[in-house]
């Protein structure tokens, strides 16, 4: 919204009043909320999930193999300083020297995802890659989740999503397990 029309809201009460400059097409590929109508279709963000197991390419390789398997993930997203997704992590990289950090081993520049792509064409991609999981980030490149291609086929079977989207006081929303 305009810095104009901010103003004007903020004049009339309004608390929580947000001048989003990117634009509605940024907001949308964020994940974030819209109202009015829109098209029913199934999108990223519907089997989004927010807990996968992150590491930074300074942790030592044995530190982030550990939290996967507390998670039962075999796979970990790796992000800069500002979540910004910089890496991946996954077989055969487990059976490298655990004292080795994370930067030397990590695959460079994975696939990511926009939450509002199509999520039927990028289930069909993943099957005909053999991918079993992709990024889920802003435009800007900071992670919001992952999207899983089982989470994803149970979505589009018709099963409710394991997340929602959850509003929260200051923010303009984030995921949340139900």
């Amino acid at each position: 919204m305009s810095p104009r029309a901010a103003c004007r809201l903020e004049a009339l009460g309004f608390q929580h009043v947000y001048d989003y400059t990117l634009g509605i097409a940024d907001w949308r590929a964020a994940g974030l909320p819209i109202e009015g109508a829109h098209s029913p279709t199934q999108v990223v963000a519907d089997a989004t999930r927010s807990d996968a197991p992150v590491a930074t390419p300074d942790e030592q390789l044995g530190v982030v193999l550990a939290r996967a398997q507390r998670a039962g993930q075999v796979e970990v997203i790796v992000v800069d300083c500002d979540g910004v997704v910089v890496g991946r992590l996954r077989d055969p990289v487990w059976r490298q020297s655990h004292d080795l950090e994370v930067a030397a081993v990590m695959e460079l520049g994975p696939t990511t995802v926009r939450p509002n792509a199509l999520l039927a064409p990028l289930v069909e991609r993943m099957r005909n890659h053999g991918t079993d999981l992709v990024s889920v980030t802003t435009p800007q490149g900071v992670l919001l989740g992952v999207l899983r291609r089982a989470d994803a086929e149970q979505v589009i079977a018709g099963d409710p999503p394991d997340q929602i989207w959850a509003d929260c006081d200051g923010c303009p929303g984030h995921w949340s397990t139900q």
